[in-house]
């Protein structure tokens, strides 16, 4: 939490000018409409102004059951929510930037997922990439991500079955006839090595396809070219990876 609760309040023009009650609702908001909850207790968002280096307030309890007096929250079980109309109009107050903060958040989740380890290492270190705007260098380092978790899945899971669909192959392109080592991937180029992988029984047919589209996203990403890279695809790129493939062939 203590990442994206900073990450989000950093975003706020203003914020510094802000008084506690204010930020009671917008962790709200961050708590329930950017990172999912169904609702937030009042130490939940004590613990983001603790995450933000500010001081929890004396009062978050009060300060919410005033809220729901005044029509800004709704009070369920387990914590509150955001009153709709509420919510409607600190996103426009939020407004337009608040994009990237909600995709980060986003990707951010995905990293949640993954176990603790290099995968995930690597996987945050491409979500600062694209953080920090650096497009193109987050479909390549995703892409090296991906590829690599399938070695491992191979050497681990299915690689007699690789072998055998390897040592059948006559495409001269490839300089290995026989996987030991993640390293001896490297000697395949990357769509042969979709091919096989398909082949072996490693990844479905629809993986396969989703692979060979994303090897194209990269190709054209990773050289100088005219070509714009959007935040949009960025995160359609990471998402479908991780989801379909990462968390999809778990190790």
């Amino acid at each position: 939490m203590s990442e994206g609760a900073s990450r989000f309040y950093s975003s706020i023009d203003g914020a510094a000018g802000l008084v506690d009650s204010d930020r009671v609702g917008l962790f709200l908001y961050y708590l329930t409409v950017e990172k999912g909850q169904s609702c937030a207790s009042a130490k939940e968002i004590d613990e983001c102004f603790t995450a933000c280096n500010l001081k929890p307030p004396s009062r978050t309890a009060p300060a919410l059951s005033e809220g729901v007096t005044a029509g800004l929250y709704i009070k369920v079980p387990k914590g509150y929510r955001l009153q709709r109309h509420y919510q409607e109009k600190l996103s426009k107050k939020l407004g337009a930037e608040r994009v990237v903060t909600q995709t980060s958040i986003e990707l951010r989740k995905l990293e949640e997922l993954v176990g603790p380890g290099a995968t995930r290492d690597f996987l945050k270190e491409t979500i600062d990439c694209f953080e920090v705007g650096a497009n193109r260098a987050t479909i390549v380092m995703c892409w090296i991500l991906v590829i690599n978790h399938l070695g491992d899945y191979v050497l681990k899971h299915h690689l007699d079955a690789f072998n055998a669909v390897l040592a059948a192959n006559s495409d001269k392109r490839v300089k290995v006839t026989s996987i030991s080592s993640r390293d001896d991937f490297g000697d395949i180029p990357e769509g042969k090595l979709i091919e096989f992988l398909r082949q072996a029984g490693v990844v479905s047919n629809d993986v396969r396809k989703i692979l060979e589209v994303k090897l194209g996203i990269r190709n054209s990403s990773a050289h100088p070219s005219a070509i714009a890279v959007k935040r949009s695809k960025v995160i359609e790129f990471v998402d479908d990876l991780i989801e379909n493939v990462v968390l999809k062939y778990a190790i």
